[in-house]
């Protein structure tokens, strides 16, 4: 099916949500059967800083541990308020923030940082000037900061200025995500305990899919489009690429390792042709396998005059990606590092006793 789509559904007996585009899976969210994934907010006991490592570890329910870095001025036992930041790397506690942000469809509240904000995608000045009001409205006589993020696009009407219909909808958003953020921040009494759980799939799906619009939102149709397919080849390290070549992509304990391979292609501009096209995929392929942390590029051969042709697509392809990514640059041996958040369990870890693997 052309255009944008959502499918809500199951694979391997949990919750899933995939987005395709124009047939092509480009997202895909699988419920990681955990109450510390990332986005949950806890209430915390702090323990003693840790020498040398730059901060502390917190007691979170149910007998787990985080680390926090932000130890400056917390008292060991003194219960505090942090929310799960990232997944944990291997066995390691996951890392804790106590910078709290409260996000939905709409909206995005923020307890420590104030000021109100709108997405610059959002460049109407019609649209602006409502959304500002709103904003104003919804968060008077609070402290708190907001954010109306870029899904407030579709509340434009015909001449580019607030749809009233839509604007009752986006500030009984913002009412509720205010109301939930100062239900949170004053319950600071007692022993851990969860007190925001993480988004589903589908939730997070409704959340952040929801700009551009979609096309359609399909139900229970995963093989339909070819999902489980899709999924399956995303457990093997190899990727075809435009051109004939090919890149594998194979995480270790340490860093995930990226080959890029030309093929059977032998012409001069071979290296180039295939790099290009690696970085043009790399994105998605991290995304949709749940790859983070530090990732190591190692280019098929190629002039080093031809590096910066391949830098420039490199920044574009991040950009639009929109995750928390650092292109740390070229190595003395000639690889490419880059650092990205681990916003996500790697897929296989997910699916393992399922796969069989």
């Amino acid at each position: 099916m052309k255009g944008r789509v959502v499918v809500l559904g199951e694979l391997h007996g949990r919750e899933a949500a995939a987005l395709l585009v124009d047939g092509r899976l480009e997202d895909l969210l699988i419920d990681e059967q955990s109450d510390l994934a990332p986005g949950a907010i806890c209430r915390a006991l702090p323990e003693r800083p840790m020498k040398g490592q730059g901060g502390l570890f917190v007691r979170l329910p149910g007998g787990a541990r985080g680390f926090l870095r932000e130890a400056r001025g917390i008292s060991p036992g003194r219960p505090l308020l942090v929310q799960v930041a990232a997944n944990a790397e291997g066995a390691k506690a996951p890392p804790v923030s106590t910078r709290l942000v409260f996000k939905s469809r709409y909206a995005i509240v923020t307890p420590d940082a104030a000021g109100l904000n709108l997405s610059r995608a959002i460049r109407s000045p019609g649209l602006r000037a409502g959304l500002e009001a709103l904003a104003a409205e919804g968060m008077a006589g609070s402290e708190m900061g907001l954010i109306l993020r870029s899904a407030c696009l579709i509340a434009a009407d015909e001449d580019g200025v607030l749809d009233p219909e839509m604007g009752a909808e986006i500030a009984e958003d913002i009412a509720a995500m205010r109301a939930l953020a100062e239900a949170v921040m004053a319950d600071l009494e007692g022993g851990p305990e969860l007190l925001v759980a993480a988004p589903t799939p589908h939730e997070a799906a409704w959340r952040d899919w929801a700009e551009p619009a979609p096309d359609a939102v399909e139900e229970g149709t995963m093989e339909a489009h070819g999902v489980p397919e899709a999924v399956d080849a995303l457990l093997s390290p190899r990727v075809p690429l435009e051109g004939g070549g090919h890149m594998m992509i194979e995480p270790t304990r340490a860093l995930v390792a990226v080959d890029v391979n030309t093929g059977g292609d032998t012409s001069p501009a071979a290296g180039l042709k295939a790099n290009i096209a690696a970085v043009r995929e790399l994105p998605r392929e991290l995304r949709l396998r749940g790859l983070g942390g530090q990732i190591v590029v190692d280019f098929a051969p190629m002039p080093k005059r031809d590096r910066a042709a391949v830098e420039q697509q490199m920044r574009a392809v991040f950009r639009r990606d929109g995750s928390e990514t650092v292109l740390a640059g070229w190595t003395p041996l000639g690889n490419y590092e880059i650092q990205r958040k681990r916003d996500r369990r790697p897929l296989r870890d997910i699916l393992a006793p399922e796969a069989g693997r």
